[in-house]
């Protein structure tokens, strides 16, 4: 008599919010806060999460995951580099070199 087993741990990505969001990458409104948690399945089927995962922006146009783009410095008046007062409109630091 032969017994076959088949199980494991496998992903499956998980959508925590249906609400869409606008994709940084091409701009449309088909972007999920998702995450990908890992299940130990018995044939196939997901039984009991093991692991939980982070979440992360999926784009359904762009079928992947996104970074959000990096929302530009604001200008303080200050070199981030070297601390030294500077003039708010000055992308680079006239004392250091450092980029504002």
């Amino acid at each position: 008599m032969f017994f076959f087993f088949i199980g494991g741990i496998q992903p499956k990505r998980v959508v925590l919010d249906r609400q869409p969001r606008l994709c940084p990458a091409c701009g449309l409104a088909r972007a999920y806060t998702c995450r990908i948690d890992h299940y130990l399945s018995l044939f196939f089927l997901p039984l009991l999460r093991v692991k939980k995962g982070q979440s992360f922006l999926y784009c359904e146009h762009c079928a992947g995951p996104v970074k959000p783009r990096p929302e530009p410095a604001k200008s303080t008046g200050t070199c981030p580099a070297c601390g030294r007062r500077i003039e708010p409109d000055y992308r680079f630091c006239p004392y250091c070199g450092a980029a504002c």
